[in-house]
């Protein structure tokens, strides 16, 4: 099986590049299957249903997020609906939505790290659980593990080899050059990228963001402009039993 995971997409030039981009690569890769972080997708924070059915229509089948979620709130009904987009597993009992969900025999989970961000629950133990709680494994599992350090997302890698498809890191916006196949037949990447403005600073407009440095003052900041956009994604090649054969970043331009 070939599953194409797809970085964080940034606002609407994201979503134009996804448009332009995936419907070429899903042939011309053979893919089956393909998730995304949805998370900054809406004006670069948040999620809306209207940008959600957006990118369903596009040919995604699971959309992942994380500390951004809420930023959206019209959100939270599509989360607790049927649509097959998560929050993070690990928010305590009672947060809206759901964390995983199975699609076409693939179970994709949505995670997302401790260190130098949110204080949630521990994301290992609620994989732990997870697995645990499910009747009867699926073959391929799909983890999206929104953290900021790497180590803490190579460390769930390892945590999780043999026991998952996959681990493939969010949430930085840049792309890393690690992607592997661990021993156990767990493939994984400490982080995907973005699909994003490419003259950006991980994908909001560089002056406003040095602004910040330079005074130390907070103020929201706003997408990139600019018709280069980046599009970074993982391809992830499975046998017939869910264990990892081969893993490769598939990285791609599109002007808008």
């Amino acid at each position: 099986m070939k599953i194409l995971a797809i970085g964080d997409i940034i606002g609407k030039p994201g979503r134009r590049a996804v448009k332009e981009l995936l419907p070429a690569l899903k042939l011309g890769l053979g893919i089956d299957f393909v998730i995304a972080n949805g998370e900054n997708a809406a004006g670069g924070k948040g999620l809306t249903p209207e940008t959600a059915e957006e990118l369903f229509s596009y040919g995604m089948d699971v959309i992942t997020s994380g500390n951004h979620i809420w930023a959206q709130q019209e959100i939270v009904p599509m989360l607790e609906g049927s649509a097959p987009v998560l929050r993070p597993l690990n928010y305590p009992p009672g947060v809206p939505g759901k964390g995983f969900v199975t699609v076409k025999g693939v179970t994709v989970v949505s995670l997302m790290g401790r260190t130098f961000i949110n204080t949630i629950d521990c994301p290992f133990r609620a994989m732990d659980a997870l697995l645990s709680s499910l009747d009867r494994k699926p073959g391929h599992i799909i983890v999206d593990f929104h953290a900021e350090a790497t180590s803490e997302k190579q460390a769930m890698g390892w945590y999780l080899d043999g026991k998952v498809s996959a681990v493939v890191g969010t949430h930085t916006h840049v792309g890393t050059v690690d992607a592997r196949v661990l021993p156990g037949g767990t493939a994984c990447v400490s982080d995907i990228g973005m699909v994003g403005p490419w003259h950006s600073i991980i994908g909001d407009d560089k002056d406003e963001v040095l602004s910040r440095f330079l005074t130390g003052l907070h103020q929201r900041l706003s997408v990139a402009k600019g018709a280069r956009v980046t599009f970074n994604s993982v391809l992830i090649t499975t046998d017939i039993n869910g264990k990892a054969i081969a893993m490769e970043r598939i990285d791609r331009e599109a002007i808008i």
